[in-house]
């Protein structure tokens, strides 16, 4: 099991935890991880990374962000997705020019 939350430290250096009951008594790893200038923009810590903190927008390039799209799109329902019965015919599909067929 993993809590994570983002907190103040203050300037003593003090803080008081709360632990969710859900946690179990015994010993524990506390870890504190200084929190980049990009987690308030992204809550996954990963992609945070990517994220430029002047702009708010991703570092990808357009090419990958319509990847993305597309890929979110086909998950919505919004376009088919391509289903393949095999790894050949994925790897023939691949090696074709027409990347619509």
């Amino acid at each position: 099991m993993t809590i994570e939350q983002i907190v103040e430290i203050p300037a003593d250096r003090r803080i008081i935890l709360e632990v969710p009951p859900q946690v179990p008594e015994g010993r524990v790893i506390l870890t504190f991880t200084p929190a980049s200038e990009t987690a308030d923009l992204h809550p996954c810590p990963i992609c945070a990374g990517n994220i430029d903190p002047k702009t708010g927008n991703p570092r990808y390039n357009a090419e990958t962000i319509a990847a993305i799209e597309e890929g979110r799109a086909m998950m919505r329902g919004e376009i088919p997705a391509k289903r393949f019965n095999s790894l050949a015919g994925m790897l023939e599909d691949l090696e074709r020019d027409d990347p619509d067929d």
